[in-house]
């Protein structure tokens, strides 16, 4: 069995300021998807599915078909592709959608939407992140070895020092477990960065605590997780449970580890923290894009990755 990578490239990247997902930032002319598709390939995934918007549905496709036709995995076999549609309107037929609404519905809608096209264990990432060799290879191990399985999910562990960036302050949301390394809660921490002594301070926005001292070793949620297909119907759910309690909420959205905190609450869904040891980095501000473009190619030139990555 391959897991399939599920990518979420539906956002416009309003901070950034563009479609983030076709930037070119490697020596080649590379996107971040690009590198996080490489890097599932040779962690043994065999098919990529895209959440994209409509109105840019088929440049999509034109530019993934200009970049991997003809492209395989490491056993020889072609390496698949899919896409599905993010839109406000994609709501239970019993739901009438607000015509005020303007917001997406969030990351947890997003990934509902690929239902119908994924029927195997799956991971979830950014596509304007970049996660590292490293976290592909655990959460495809991890993805491998519960085909079949029921009402567990995973989620990737970042140390929170490892995330930041160094053009402004991030949103991060700090894993808490137990014992046995199963999720407990996220808490979502705003204006999040390195200050001048060294330490990492942020707001806590479920205790209410500004400026708190922040361990820089925590593990972080970046968004990746694995996941297999019993999530799907008990994901959607609680989609139901919060349109029928938001449905005309203007801002509200659904996001993932919202969906798998009420799974673990009322069905006894479990989450493993997987940890690695990858540096994250991305594009959260146009500021970002030169020293992501310098981290790539000192990758390249470290011999991490080849350019152009694809050797037709």
């Amino acid at each position: 069995m391959k897991p399939t990578l599920l990518v979420l490239a539906a956002g416009m990247g309003s901070r950034y300021g563009g479609l983030k997902q076709m930037d070119g930032l490697g020596p080649s002319g590379e996107t971040i998807i690009d590198y996080s598709i490489y890097d599932a390939v040779n962690a043994g995934f065999g098919k990529v599915v895209y959440i994209v918007r409509e109105y840019f549905l088929e440049q999509f496709k034109q530019t993934v078909k200009e970049k991997y036709s003809g492209i395989t995995c490491p056993d020889g076999t072609p390496l698949e592709f899919d896409f599905v549609i993010q839109e406000l309107n994609k709501i239970p037929e019993r739901f009438t959608l607000n015509p005020e609404r303007q917001k997406p519905w969030g990351t947890a809608h997003a990934v509902l939407m690929a239902k119908d096209v994924i029927h195997e264990p799956f991971a979830v990432i950014n596509g304007d992140d970049y996660y590292g060799k490293d976290s592909f290879r655990i959460l495809g191990d991890w993805l491998r070895a519960h085909e079949g399985k029921e009402g567990v999910c995973s989620i990737v562990g970042f140390e929170l020092e490892n995330t930041l960036s160094e053009n402004g302050k991030v949103s991060r949301g700090i894993c808490y477990y137990d014992d046995s390394k199963h999720l407990t809660g996220v808490a979502e921490h705003v204006n999040v960065g390195k200050e001048e002594d060294g330490k990492v301070y942020g707001d806590n926005t479920v205790t209410g605590a500004e400026h708190v001292e922040v361990d820089g070793k925590a593990l972080c949620s970046m968004n990746m997780w694995g996941f297999t297909p019993d999530y799907f119907k008990l994901s959607e759910a609680v989609f139901t449970q919060f349109l029928e309690a938001n449905l005309n909420e203007l801002k509200k959205e659904f996001y993932i580890p919202y969906a798998v905190d009420i799974m673990m609450k009322d069905n006894g869904y479990k989450c493993e923290v997987l940890t690695t040891d990858s540096r994250w980095f991305g594009v959260t501000y146009k500021e970002d894009r030169p020293g992501v473009v310098a981290k790539f190619q000192e990758l390249v030139d470290n011999g991490v990755y080849p350019t152009p990555l694809w050797q037709k």
